[in-house]
């Protein structure tokens, strides 16, 4: 039922209990529904403090042989109705009161004493040691209104692009942190009142005690509106008891359906082939991998849409939801609450899938059952926390030991990285120097043939420059992708051919086979001016 309906209802029960109390109290009814936004407002007979105080309004300003006429509530108190009685009569006025709901008298209130609203500054990144910044905005979060302050939090955090919201307790204060396009900015430091306020919101609205002893796991929605548009901001919240008190990070995911396409993501082209072919078979495993933050989860929501037509069955395992995909069932677990991955899979298996996502291979139960999974016909698409791919692989591994069937069902394994996109307006071009071309060199040395070398006598690089649109220079993210397609000479590692099982020489392979790493990926990046050098330093 929509909230519309819903309001419908209530203000429905709330006047059919005020007509039968008009009853009890010996009071004329008025349903004020048809009037309460049009009715001329009687402004001088009553202060705003004393309507509010008493629980009435008035309604019709008399005179002569009119009656004044006032809406009461089931909470004015009969002291006051009785005194204004006395003073009316005393000067020869007639008065009459009608019982109003509660509903109505609040309708009214909202005409005679309108919310004021009060329009907030835009936060402002600071620059690296830019106090007065920090000072300012910290002025602005400590003066909005306290049924503001979490919302005013939200929206300004999705304004700037912000991934994750940190509020941190300190000694003597509280420090917000954002983070955007991958790094970690101070915004704000909060009183103490602040920071209650908004972990009592968080408390309520996630569904997590605001004193607990242990690290809790929540989740919630609000809904941002913005020159007229409005969105859907998914929050993951974890918080963590410290020294000082509970911190919090706000993790916060912008559903936007349209925005989980491949095609939008900035894949190169080699590697939307090999993604492709991949996802295009009826079975297999495909695993992403990386750390938190690097866009897992947006790839593989991408890779669901792409696979999401009317002939398949696509099952996904969550934990917890992170966005909400038409046509395909989303189903969250609760490892927190006993519940597995792996437990999960075996119940969705039996429901005859086409696709199924595993959130995150987590534990050797899990891997196996997802492997099971992708060599009796089903696509199975999963992360699972390593640096590279080739981490990745020595790593399951040792989660399940040497295993042939394994070899099978890997078929793709993508590390990925975020990095801070240049704002292409103000970036500057340079000529590195030597000691940079040397290193650049050396990274590139074993490139596949496929890729040509860069021209390293007139080598290019670019450097950020801050302005108003972009405050550090860089706007937006780049996705870099190291992509290995497990071959024959790959399996042999997994059947147990080759003893010698580690990622260095799992890499050495895959690069003989033509995969190009996530160093060399980024500095390609750097090369073509969509990132800088330190950036891939600092990322990867």
């Amino acid at each position: 039922m929509d909230e519309q309906k819903i309001q419908s209802r209530r203000r429905d029960g709330d006047e059919q209990a005020t007509q039968k109390r008009a009853g009890i109290l010996g009071l004329q009814y008025i349903d004020m529904r048809g009037i309460e936004e049009t009715l001329p407002l009687v402004v001088n007979l009553v202060a705003v403090e004393d309507m509010y105080k008493h629980k009435m309004v008035p309604l019709i300003e008399g005179g002569g042989s009119e009656p004044f006429q006032f809406g009461v509530t089931s909470q004015t108190p009969r002291s006051v109705l009785e005194q204004m009685s006395k003073e009316y009569s005393d000067s020869g006025k007639q008065i009459a009161f009608y019982l109003i709901s509660l509903s109505a008298f609040r309708a009214m209130m909202l005409r005679f004493d309108p919310p004021k609203k009060i329009v907030y500054d835009d936060i402002v990144v600071a620059q690296d040691g830019a106090s007065d910044t920090i000072a300012a905005v910290s002025a602005t979060l400590n003066s909005v209104g306290s049924d503001e302050v979490f919302e005013y939090l939200i929206d300004q955090a999705d304004r700037l692009g912000a991934s994750d919201i940190h509020i941190e307790n300190q000694r003597t204060q509280i420090r917000v942190r954002m983070r955007i396009d991958g790094a970690l900015h101070e915004v704000a430091e909060l009183h103490k009142e602040r920071y209650r306020v908004i972990m009592a919101t968080i408390g309520s609205r996630a569904n997590i005690s605001t004193a607990a002893k242990t690290p809790q796991s929540g989740h919630m929605q609000q809904d941002i509106h913005r020159s007229g548009a409005s969105h859907l901001l998914n929050i993951r919240i974890e918080t963590v008891p410290t020294m000082y008190g509970q911190d919090a990070v706000m993790r916060l995911f912008n559903f936007d359906e349209s925005l989980l396409q491949l095609d939008v993501l900035g894949i190169g082209e080699n590697e939307r082939k090999q993604i492709d072919e991949i996802i295009s078979h009826p079975r297999g495993m495909v695993l992403m991998v990386g750390p938190t933050g690097s866009g897992k989860s947006t790839t593989l929501y991408s890779m669901l849409n792409a696979l999401n037509t009317s002939d398949r069955k696509i099952i996904t395992l969550e934990d917890p939801v992170e966005y909400g995909i038409t046509g395909v069932t989303q189903i969250p677990i609760d490892t927190t609450g006993g519940q597995t991955f792996a437990d999960g899979l075996r119940s969705v298996l039996r429901l005859d899938p086409d696709v199924v996502m595993v959130g995150e291979v987590r534990d050797k139960e899990t891997a196996k059952t997802a492997i099971q999974a992708s060599i009796t016909g089903h696509l199975v698409l999963s992360s699972f926390h390593a640096n590279s791919t080739a981490t990745a692989f020595s790593r399951m591994i040792d989660l399940i030991g040497v295993n042939p069937i394994f070899s099978s069902a890997i078929r793709l394994v993508i590390a990925q990285r975020l990095v801070r996109r240049l704002h292409n307006p103000t970036k500057q071009a340079y000529s590195p120097d030597d000691a940079t071309v040397a290193w650049i060199k050396s990274a590139l040395k074993d490139l596949p043939d496929h890729i040509a070398q860069p021209d390293y006598e007139n080598m290019q690089l670019w450097k950020p420059i801050p302005s108003d649109d972009a405050p550090f220079g860089y706007k937006g993210r780049v996705v870099i992708m190291e992509q290995m397609v497990v071959n024959e000479s790959i399996q042999k590692y997994l059947r147990g051919e080759i003893i010698d099982v580690h990622s260095e020489t799992i890499e050495a392979q895959a690069k003989k086979d033509g995969m190009v790493t996530l160093l060399q990926a980024g500095v390609l990046a750097a090369l073509r001016g969509e990132t800088t050098i330190e950036e891939i330093n600092r990322v990867i």
